[in-house]
């Protein structure tokens, strides 16, 4: 299956449902498809890019659609990853949040709990959050710079 022949599939798909939610995955999905179209790549990458899509088979018929075309979703987005080192936009920045909240609540509880527990655990949240957005943001302007988001 090429790109250009998935992006169609689940453009068709996005026009049988009037759910919100199942539109959403279906226009991130056809995001990424469509960026890839404007990539240059190596015809061993675009058969590469069609084996994988032919794997992830998109075309079958399952009782729920969009849990299926969801983890394809996340599939391929592991795969470009992979193999390519293509990120989603907004993947880092994540990344950082989730990293910096986690060690904001360990720094919160070591270091600031000389406040009262919970606002110490709060501090140290806040904290981590901002410099996990900070750091986040900049590996992600790093990487878009360098042309690895899609």
């Amino acid at each position: 299956m090429t790109i250009q022949e998935a992006s169609d599939y689940i453009e068709s798909l996005k026009s049988q449902t009037t759910r919100q939610s199942e539109i959403k995955v279906y226009e991130k999905f056809n995001s990424i498809l469509a960026k890839l179209i404007e990539r240059d790549f190596s015809k061993a990458e675009i058969q590469s890019i069609k084996t994988e899509l032919e794997s992830l088979n998109l075309k079958t018929h399952v009782k729920d659609r969009k849990k299926y075309i969801s983890k394809s979703l996340s599939r391929f987005e592991t795969y470009l990853k992979d193999t390519f080192s293509l990120i989603p936009k907004g993947y880092y920045v994540s990344r950082g949040i989730g990293l910096g909240l986690s060690f904001g609540i360990v720094f919160g509880i070591i270091f600031l709990s000389s406040f009262e527990r919970s606002m110490g655990i709060a501090l140290g949240m806040s904290i981590g959050m901002v410099l996990g957005l900070t750091i986040g943001a900049s590996i992600e302007s790093k990487a878009k710079s360098a042309g690895k988001i899609l």
